[in-house]
């Protein structure tokens, strides 16, 4: 498939923006809205899968197989660097238990040992969860007639956020995958069928949609203001449409180092908490500005995780001869 350099370009802002409130929590900053970079690479999510299905005919099985392939070597390894600190005692909050780490790696929603929170050990891995719960069903959903895949998914993930409103279960599965966040990824699969179709806006209302989501975002960043997928989901696909426009309108060209921040998302979005929990611990014992703290954080973050596509998933990608520009979150 060929690269949509827009979609390239917003993966690489996703990842970004995740670096940054990472960042701006660990060093005594606000950039909470930062968080919505997941929201952004679920819609991205939803848009490429339909893409390159109707590009790229696929078989279930042979999708499922892309899928971990893509997903799965790196993330255990990073997985596994956190259970290596965690046992060290690098990680003194961390209460390790081997049920929680084989959940972990294995997509399986569960509560952490160490807060209760439902968060795999690597904590960022938790949307991974969803995104496992996208790709099987997409994965069914490909021995329908394609007419009716994406009025099958779209009514089965509404019945999952109907049932999850309607019940006060507190099992963690059910809490995970009724969650309105996988209505995120029906929305960029309605995206990628118009795209597919040649209807998406003109420039103007394009830019006017990019204007208007950003614009959004920054209302509830600097007024900090409480947001969920309701409020930024509806902002993160105005966001993904804005751009297709300019890309469809020829106004989007092919830049080397955003590029480059695209294709290591993935990396950048596994490996950053690393970098940034080793900075920031020095930078207070040494007290470093605070300011200053926090952009030697982003920087390293940003660092770690191109190092980690470069030596790490890239070489995995050709391996598995998995293109890059067929990768949502994950990459």
């Amino acid at each position: 498939m060929k690269t949509i350099h827009g979609v390239q370009y917003l993966r690489a802002v996703a990842a970004l923006a995740v670096v940054i409130f990472h960042a701006a929590e660990k060093t005594g900053h606000h950039f909470t809205i930062g968080a919505a970079g997941v929201d952004v690479f679920f819609v991205i999510s939803g848009f490429i899968m339909w893409v390159i299905s109707d590009r790229r005919p696929v078989t279930p099985a042979r999708f499922v197989i892309d899928r971990l392939r893509r997903i799965v070597p790196v993330y255990w390894m990073a997985t596994m660097v956190m259970v290596a600190g965690g046992v060290a005692g690098l990680f003194p909050n961390m209460v390790l238990s081997v049920k929680h780490v084989l959940a972990s790696l294995f997509f399986v929603p569960m509560r952490s040992p160490s807060n209760g929170e439902i968060w795999p050990v690597l904590v960022q891995g938790w949307t991974l969860n969803f995104e496992m719960l996208f790709y099987a069903v997409f994965a069914v959903s490909l021995l329908l007639p394609r007419n009716w895949r994406l009025p099958s998914i779209a009514g089965l993930f509404f019945l999952l956020v109907l049932g999850g409103l309607a019940t006060s279960i507190d099992n963690p599965l059910m809490l995970t995958y009724t969650r309105p966040l996988i209505l995120e990824f029906v929305a960029g699969m309605v995206i990628g069928e118009f795209w597919l179709k040649g209807r998406v806006p003109p420039l103007a209302a394009g830019v006017a949609l990019i204007a208007c989501s950003l614009g959004g975002f920054a209302l509830i960043g600097l007024l900090r203001l409480p947001f969920d997928e309701f409020t930024v989901g509806p902002l993160a696909t105005m966001l993904v449409v804005g751009v297709l426009s300019a890309e469809a309108s020829g106004r989007v060209r092919s830049m080397w180092l955003p590029n480059l921040l695209g294709n290591a998302s993935y990396s950048i979005y596994l490996w950053h908490t690393f970098a940034i929990s080793v900075v920031a611990k020095a930078a207070s014992i040494i007290r470093i500005d605070a300011a200053l703290s926090m952009a030697i954080c982003v920087l390293s973050g940003i660092l770690i995780g191109i190092a980690g596509y470069t030596m790490l998933e890239r070489p995995l990608l050709h391996r598995s001869r998995i293109q890059p520009a067929a990768q949502s979150l994950a990459g």
